[in-house]
């Protein structure tokens, strides 16, 4: 299929899906108005189709990061089905500045579109970038840390408050100053979040150790030993009433003991099967023994012929 029909008929199918037709061509014989590129208009904005080259990136684009294998699929989404969602757009000078949809855009751009669906509204530049991080709010891979920059922008730029930032974006203010509390964490711990090796539920448990280092040392622990949300809080408790080092290390030796148990037991059942016998594993240190426990005479003549012992 063709991109530019693919493109078309994304358009196509919007247009037809209640928006009002554009402008009427004008009577007979009236003097001819210059070509619009303008293909409809609603309540929602007017769509066009305009040179691709002419729509830029947002300014207050909250996303720092972008899947080029997320991006591959869309481009292959549109090239087999089109542009079924245009991109929403403001105008600034003679471009179009993207208020929502950079994904598809980078998408339309990969297969090389001369031309792009996009639906123009008008939008101050608080709304423009309340707008995009709404839409990137919604996307479950908006990592927490950028969603927390996205919204302290918001503040910062257009000086809005906790309360009317929770407004615009639809969510309760408790939501947006735990977001913003992320902001409060050592550069190395915002990367373990932002990257996914700690959760929302662990970074929220650290913004309440005010000494950086404290937080730094129990991130680690939480990735090095994958401390549970509930294993965090009460080392996050401990840390507060001092000797943190001790109180991570004792979390650490006593995982480390479970596993170590986890392992024996597994042995000893493993032994325990092979011989049809009671099977216990000692061990101190280093060094241990194998404890095991027979009837009578008879059946210990069958374990030591399982053990290949002959008497």
């Amino acid at each position: 299929m063709a991109l530019k029909k693919a493109l078309g008929r994304g358009l196509g199918s919007i247009i037809n899906s209640g928006i009002v037709k554009a402008a009427a061509q004008p009577a007979k014989g009236a003097p001819q108005a210059k070509a619009q590129i303008s293909v409809g208009v609603s309540s929602y904005g007017v769509f066009r189709e305009v040179p691709i080259e002419l729509v830029v990136p947002s300014k207050y684009q909250a996303r720092r990061e972008f899947s080029e294998s997320e991006i591959q699929s869309l481009a292959d989404s549109i090239a087999s089905e089109g542009l079924i969602q245009p991109l929403i757009v403001r105008k600034s000078g003679e471009n179009y500045e993207l208020i929502a949809g950079e994904r598809r855009l980078r998408a339309c751009r990969k297969l090389g579109l001369k031309k792009v669906a996009v639906c123009v509204q008008s939008a101050s530049d608080a709304s423009s970038a309340a707008k995009g991080l709404i839409e990137n709010l919604q996307r479950t891979d908006l990592n927490p840390i950028d969603a927390a920059l996205g919204i302290a922008s918001l503040m910062q730029n257009f000086h809005l408050t906790q309360d009317a930032v929770a407004q615009r974006l639809g969510k309760p203010r408790s939501s947006i100053a735990n977001s913003l509390r992320l902001l409060s964490l050592p550069d190395e711990v915002r990367g373990f979040v932002a990257s996914g090796l700690i959760s929302a539920g662990h970074a929220k448990i650290l913004t309440g150790i005010e000494d950086p280092a404290k937080v730094l040392i129990l991130a680690r622990a939480i990735i090095e030993k994958g401390l549970s949300v509930r294993a965090t809080e009460e080392a996050a408790r401990k840390v507060k009433e001092g000797a943190p080092r001790r109180s991570i290390e004792a979390l650490q030796a006593g995982k480390a003991s479970a596993a170590k148990e986890a392992v024996m037991r597994d042995i000893q059942n493993k032994v325990a099967s092979k011989l049809h016998a009671r099977v216990t594993l000692k061990q101190s240190g280093k060094r241990g023994k194998i404890v095991i426990e027979y009837i009578d005479n008879d059946d210990l003549s069958r374990i030591l012929e399982i053990l290949g012992v002959r008497v």
